[in-house]
């Protein structure tokens, strides 16, 4: 099988997946946002809105739908990587290899599915190495436009994209080859477009407070008082089950290759170690005070997986294909697990059972508790809770979410005087914000979602009422 019929087949199997899986909370409340499209939003920049909205014009507003884009632009860049591979080093040609081994990790088998604002991050980013590949292949200074404008989508997606800018700078001063670059106007009109791309989002902060700058801002200290070495040992098992382990090995060899080939001053490689190693020496740093998500450094694997392939050690020369191959198992068994659940696992062993279990049978049970309680509406508090019942209840049921986060989004607050059913998960310890809100005592005990019979979470209702002094509400937008 060649390479491009293996892509076509794993992108097929992964739209596959997109459509069979239920959505998580996450992807559903960046639905909600696909609907009311602004320049900025309270969590991260705007790209994934665009993207769930092109995917549910073209397939409806559905789980497929949701997440089609997603897997066919993985695809696309996958073929830029590969053509950035070979562009660097013409020598090698190890561009296929690169997006063998991208592809087999399961922050793109798994992650390239869920749509999260970490998708078209990574999308963007990997389009802009190949645009940084072509720059300094073909020492065509306009390049530097198209890596601009990929640069400030790649920000336009999520805020982690500054990370790459300042990769780019730490090559143009560290590499000899590239110090031609900050004479060129090209550099300059470059950054101008990506700021140009980029400028909704100040725009929106602007006129909201900063409020999401504020937020992501607050991200970047640490939550312990002082050094601790609790998240660093999470941090490097965590990369090493999502890159899977022998492409993490692979990786890490390669960088190390990568850089002491940019310390004898190889460009090309340098390239790659300033697109890996200051994102990787902020998330250890930040490992050392808090905890670092593990689909953050994602963004580091288009350039590792180029360094592994250009630069694995000879000792590690038939290490890809068990590493591509043992990618490829671990992703089919995420996906038969999400899909299909076969193996009866709790949520504390099953991440599939905790995120994606059950929403649609909860909603049904939720339609049942409204219908019995008389309720015109259902609402409640946490967003994801909130985005999958306004997926998932009959047509025609109002869905209201309360957070202070919906105050920042163009969307109707409901009619005083109404009552409805309010939805709360038993994890929450507090009552509810909403006034008034009186417990709902039902016979049959908690509302129940589950998989196959297995519980994934409990919730309780209570009775409510809109009124003028409601804190922060909207009224959710429905299939």
């Amino acid at each position: 099988m060649t390479a491009l019929a293996w892509l076509g087949a794993v992108t097929a199997l992964r739209l596959a997946v997109a459509a069979l899986v239920p959505l998580a909370p996450d992807e559903a409340y960046y639905w909600v946002w696909s609907r009311s499209l602004q320049g900025g939003y309270l969590d991260h920049p705007p790209m994934v809105a665009w993207f769930i909205r092109a995917g549910t014009l073209l397939a409806g507003e559905n789980a497929f739908g949701i997440r089609l884009v997603g897997p066919i632009a993985i695809a696309a860049v996958s073929l830029l990587l590969a053509r950035a591979g070979d562009a660097l080093f013409p020598d090698r040609r190890p561009g296929v290899l690169a997006a063998v081994l991208f592809n087999a990790t399961l922050l793109v088998g798994v992650g390239g599915i869920l749509v999260t604002p970490d998708l078209p991050l990574l999308v963007f980013w990997t389009a802009s190495l190949w645009a940084l590949a072509r720059l300094h292949a073909t020492q065509d200074g306009r390049w530097w436009l198209a890596f601009g404008v990929l640069a400030g989508l790649a920000l336009f997606s999520k805020y982690t994209a500054v990370l790459l800018g300042a990769g780019v700078v730490l090559w143009l001063l560290a590499s000899r080859d590239a110090w031609r670059w900050w004479r060129s106007p090209w550099l300059w009109l470059g950054g101008a477009l990506a700021g140009l791309v980029f400028s909704p989002v100040v725009a929106w902060n602007a006129a909201h407070g900063w409020a999401s700058f504020a937020k992501q801002g607050g991200r970047a200290g640490a939550d312990e008082a002082g050094f601790t070495l609790r998240y660093l040992g999470e941090l490097l098992a965590g990369q090493a089950g999502l890159a899977t382990p022998l492409v993490f090995i692979l990786c890490l060899a390669g960088t190390a290759a990568a850089t002491r080939a940019a310390w004898r001053g190889d460009a090309r490689a340098g390239l790659l170690a300033a697109l890996v190693l200051p994102g990787a020496g902020l998330f250890l740093w930040q490992a050392t005070g808090s905890r670092v998500q593990g689909n953050w450094p994602g963004i580091l694997y288009p350039a590792a997986c180029l360094a592994a392939a250009a630069f694995r050690p000879a000792r590690l020369a038939r290490w890809p294909r068990p590493a591509v191959a043992l990618g490829g198992v671990l992703a089919l068994l995420v996906y038969i697990q999400a899909a299909f659940a076969p193996l009866p696992l709790g949520r504390r062993q099953d991440p599939t059972l905790a995120r994606l279990g059950g929403w649609p049978d909860l909603a049904a049970a939720v339609e049942a508790e409204r219908r019995a309680q008389g309720a015109a509406f259902v609402a409640a508090e946490e967003y994801g809770l909130a985005a999958e019942l306004a997926l998932h209840l009959p047509p025609g049921i109002p869905v209201v979410a309360l957070n202070p986060r919906w105050a920042l989004f163009n969307l109707p607050r409901p009619v005083p005087g109404v009552t409805g059913l309010l939805v709360q998960s038993e994890r929450r310890d507090s009552a509810p914000d909403w006034p008034g809100a009186e417990p709902i005592r039902r016979a049959e005990g908690p509302l129940i979602r589950a998989r196959g019979g297995i519980e994934a979470e409990r919730y309780r209702s209570f009775r409510i009422e809109t009124t003028m002094e409601l804190p922060p509400t909207a009224v959710l937008p429905r299939p």
